[in-house]
């Protein structure tokens, strides 16, 4: 039986306090909870059963050893992660040529897979495509989505003649990719474009991803702007950048956990993290295994001692710098 999402009245009271709308018996949003376990949650109306922590596929591939690679994303999935992030373009190929190897010997079942292409032009975006899938030895990819977009102009390029929503929807009759989301971590109003020149086209997105974390709230909020839009469409929420690769704990105002407890806290069907060792990847298992709903007296406090450092965006430099933009130091990418 799949799980309906609340309200959208409900949720716009929740999310003003950043709390998500935990139901009888300490369910949220569909989540399976039991003690020492990783908890469980519903992907939109998809209804497809996804773990509250996803195993980031940049940081994959930044470790040193392609061994510990494969080490840190099976012994995730034997912990009971089954969420996978990767992109076409993480460090050059590698994250996907990794991944796809640590999912020999019956670990791809056992996982919902989800890689990232640039190409926003139809050719480019094919071929992309089918990189991932050879890189990640696969026949086909669970989640497709659209990566940065982050210009006002592409949810038009994208959606365009010739665009890459054409490459996207053709792979899928082909069998080759099951759902489509889109990515992005710039600005809310962007992923508000994007949703809504879908819809204008027909279509609604199975999953959206973006920054949800204790500073978002005080800067270009995603969770204030973005999230009531998902939860009314039956859209997954992918919450990407916890800590920021580390630069929120800089601040010096919230601890790992408290950076992930309160990601999970939010809507999220998925918070995604990026785990380069194995001892980061115990941090991030124990998080989710002691998460419980947070109470609004716990939410206040925790964006009580986030305000000050929030406010200007610089923990977030994702948002008003270009540090994070692959595509915008790579714009053959794009197509």
């Amino acid at each position: 039986m799949k799980n309906h999402p609340p309200s959208r009245r409900d949720f716009l009271e929740a999310v003003a306090l950043g709390v998500a709308g935990a139901g009888a018996g300490g369910r949220l949003l569909g989540s399976t909870i039991a003690s020492g376990e990783i908890p469980y949650r519903t992907l939109g109306r998809s209804g497809e059963k996804v773990s509250v922590i996803g195993l980031g596929g940049y940081h994959i591939g930044i470790q040193a050893s392609e061994q510990e690679s494969i080490r840190i994303i099976r012994t995730a999935i034997d912990a009971g992660v089954n969420f996978m992030d990767n992109c076409w373009d993480y460090n050059g190929g590698e994250s996907e040529i990794r991944m796809g190897k640590a999912l020999r010997d019956g670990y791809r079942h056992k996982v919902f897979l989800m890689t990232k292409i640039d190409g926003q032009v139809k050719q480019v975006a094919a071929r992309q495509i089918d990189e991932s899938l050879r890189r990640l030895q696969t026949d086909v990819i669970d989640l497709l989505q659209f990566h940065e977009v982050i210009r006002p102009g592409d949810p038009d390029r994208i959606f365009g003649p010739q665009g890459s929503f054409e490459a996207a929807m053709a792979a899928k009759q082909a069998g080759k990719i099951r759902y489509i989301g889109f990515t992005g971590h710039k600005d809310p109003d962007i992923h508000l474009k994007m949703l809504q020149t879908g819809f204008a086209h027909g279509f609604t997105f199975d999953a959206v991803q973006m920054p949800l974390n204790v500073m978002d709230a005080h800067y270009k909020s995603f969770a204030r702007k973005v999230v009531p839009l998902l939860v009314q469409h039956g859209i997954g929420v992918l919450g990407m950048k916890p800590m920021a690769s580390g630069i929120i704990l800089e601040s010096k105002t919230v601890t790992p956990v408290e950076c992930l407890h309160y990601a999970m806290n939010l809507p999220t069907s998925v918070v995604i993290t990026g785990c380069d060792s194995l001892p980061i990847l115990q941090q991030a298992l124990d998080a989710a295994r002691t998460f419980r709903p947070m109470s609004e007296t716990e939410v206040s406090a925790l964006l009580a001692k986030t305000a000050s450092a929030g406010t200007s965006g610089r923990f977030e430099p994702f948002k008003n710098t270009h540090q994070f933009d692959g595509t915008w130091h790579n714009p053959q990418w794009l197509g």
